[in-house]
Parts: C-alpha cells; sequence; structure tokens
C-alpha cells in the first residue's frame, strides 16, 4: 500500500472567512520575538518576551523589523493583527501555512506571502512559508519556525553594511525578498548537480535499481521549486510596477535586479526540468539497451547450439546400419568437427561484430 496522505484543507471547511485556524504541523514551537530598531546611526536588538513589546513600534520614527516565530500561537498572532490593523484575511492567510505566493495591496500596508528554500541534512528539500507585512516604517515577518534565511540581514543592520541602515522599510523588504531568493540559487545548484551526476551516471551505462527512484524523487523537487519561483513572477513585477506610496522610486530599482535573478532562475529550472525529462527517456532507453544486449548473447549462445544440437540428434539415433558409429575414432572425429563448428560460428560473428 502507498502512503497515506493527509489534507490542510478539512480545517478549513465550513468556516467563515477570515477565521485564523493553523494549519502547520510544527505545534511544539515556541513563540519567538526579536526587534531591530535601527536609524542611520544607532540599531536596538531585542529578543521580546511577551506580545505587547511589539506594539511600541508602530509609531516610532526609527525603521523596525519584527520577527515572529510560532504561527500556532494564534492568540498572540491575532493581537499583533488588531494592533497593527491588519485585515482578518491577512491573519488568515498568515497562519495558512499552504498558501500560494501572493502580494495583496492596501492603503496602509503591503502583504507579501514567500516561500524560503533550503536542504536539510538528509538532502532533502524544505519549503516554509514566510509573510511580509510593509508598513510605513516598519516590516512584520511571520515563520512557521527558528530558522531562516535572514543572517545575511541581520547582519548588514548590526554592521551597517551597504544601505540598509540609511533607507526606509521598502528596502528593508527588498533585502529580505532577495535573502529568500539568493537562497534559491543554492537549491538550483544543488538540484543542477544532481541532475548532472544522473546523466554521468547514465551516460557511463551505471543502473543502479533505484535509479528510476532517484529520477522520480528529483522530478517532483523540481516541481516543489518551480511552485514556489514562478509566483514571484507577478509578485516583483507588482511591487516594480506599483505607486504605491510604501514604495518609493529610489528602491525601485533593486527590485528590478530581483525580478532579473528570479526570470534566470525561472530560465534555468525550465531547463532542468527538459533535462529530467530526457534523463527518464535516458533511462528506458538503457534498460532496454540492457535488455537487448542480454537478448542478444542467448540468442547467439542458442544459434551456436542449434548445428551442434543438429549433429548430435543424428548420431544419437538407435538405427544400426550407421558406418561411422562402427569406426574406431568416430567419438573423437565427432567432438573435432563439433568444437570446429563452434569456433567457426564464434569467428563468424566476430566478424560481423555481433559480439
Amino acid at each position: 500500500m502507498g502512503k497515506k496522505r493527509t489534507t490542510k484543507y478539512k480545517k478549513h471547511i465550513g468556516q467563515v472567512p477570515g477565521a485564523i485556524i493553523y494549519t502547520g504541523e510544527k505545534t511544539a514551537q515556541k513563540l519567538f520575538i526579536e526587534s531591530f530598531d535601527y536609524t542611520e546611526t544607532t540599531i536596538n536588538e531585542q529578543e521580546l518576551t511577551n506580545i505587547e513589546d511589539v506594539f511600541s513600534y508602530k509609531s516610532t520614527e526609527s525603521t523596525t523589523w519584527i520577527n515572529i516565530n510560532g504561527l500556532n500561537y494564534i492568540d498572540e498572532i491575532e493581537k499583533i493583527g488588531n494592533h497593527y490593523d491588519l485585515h482578518p484575511l491577512i491573519l488568515e492567510d498568515i497562519v495558512n501555512t499552504s498558501q500560494r505566493p501572493k502580494i495583496d495591496e492596501y492603503e496602509d500596508y503591503i502583504f507579501i506571502i514567500l516561500k524560503m528554500l533550503y536542504y536539510d541534512k538528509d538532502e532533502n528539500i524544505v519549503s516554509e512559508q514566510v509573510s511580509l507585512v510593509l508598513g510605513d516604517n516598519y516590516v512584520l515577518t511571520f515563520q512557521e519556525s527558528e530558522g531562516d534565511v535572514f543572517d545575511t540581514v541581520r547582519d548588514r543592520l548590526r554592521q551597517a553594511k551597504g544601505r540598509i541602515r540609511n533607507l526606509g522599510s521598502d528596502y528593508l523588504l527588498y533585502a529580505l525578498i532577495d535573502a529568500v531568493v539568493d537562497h534559491y540559487y543554492i537549491v538550483n545548484e544543488t538540484m543542477g548537480n544532481k541532475v548532472e551526476d544522473l546523466e554521468d551516471m547514465l551516460f557511463e551505462g551505471v543502473i543502479k535499481e533505484n535509479l528510476n527512484k532517484q529520477v522520480l524523487d528529483l522530478k517532483k523537487e523540481l516541481l516543489k521549486v518551480r511552485r514556489v519561483i514562478f509566483p514571484l513572477r507577478e509578485i516583483i513585477s507588482r511591487v516594480e510596477k506599483s505607486d504605491h506610496k510604501l514604495i518609493k522610486k529610489k528602491t525601485i530599482q533593486f527590485y528590478r535586479d530581483i525580478y532579473d535573478h528570479i526570470i534566470q532562475l525561472s530560465d534555468t529550472i525550465d531547463i532542468y526540468r527538459e533535462m529530467i525529462f530526457s534523463l527518464m527517456d535516458m533511462y528506458m532507453t538503457s534498460i532496454s539497451n540492457k535488455m537487448n544486449e542480454v537478448m542478444k548473447v542467448l540468442t547467439i549462445m542458442a544459434t551456436i547450439f542449434i548445428p551442434l544440437t543438429f549433429i548430435a540428434g543424428i548420431y544419437g539415433m538407435n538405427f544400426d546400419h550407421m558406418p561411422e558409429l562402427h569406426y574406431q575414432y568416430s567419438y573423437y572425429i565427432l567432438w573435432a568437427v563439433m568444437i570446429a563448428v563452434f569456433l567457426g560460428m564464434l569467428y563468424y560473428f566476430k566478424r560481423k561484430k555481433w559480439l
């Protein structure tokens, strides 16, 4: 029997739109909140213990990044949403971990859902949802669990590298999205190496028992990555063309750079997709060729033994009047003839390059 499949959508059947229902699996995750409040010259990094500590950053003159880990704490997330005036449908999407990447624009904020991709220690691809809310002087990020791809952004904030502390929250949003996209390149490169390794194995004629499973698993990985990356083109395109007051003109060019990266990644994924389909064809062809080699050897062996069987059959008959049977050296002559026929046929097959 195959693996039992579960669905996350039953939790939403019959529910009122905007109902906050966590659809993930990491219910043991503790609530973790961190904040980076900064200006051009100062930065204040804190790990917050109470959800109310988040409220004070809404009206400050500095720029603030608040990162919340633990989507199973729906009461706390609802409190944050109420304080920052987030629409109930936004809160529903935040805790629904099976959402497709999307963007929603409201008057006072922009809401974006992305998927972080990375490989775990067992070389299995992991997709984790991250929700981002861009406000006038803040960015809120919501994640299911600890561990993300934003360490480079944290270091840039702490060390005031580049423009990140000189520009506003729209540039901070760009930096976070860019970090996610940069890790797509790592996943893409790892997946490309897997495709090329399988391709080399097939070209060298190394057919392992689980090779077909490896190809199918790789195909599933590619489809998962494709579902994550392709919607991003629409998201970044809308940000790039948006006239929303929160997206300043001087940061538009940075979003254009992300768009170029996504187009490049999409093209690469299409190439890998074609290569994987070719791998399936190569695998089936290799299996067929291997079977043909076996059948060729068996056919040649049968062909060689046909005349030998004929000779043995003639002289195995029980007739009394067969002159050769009474000759003193008949047995040895028969062996010599059969060996000569065997060697002659081997020579003929070699000359025809059938062996």
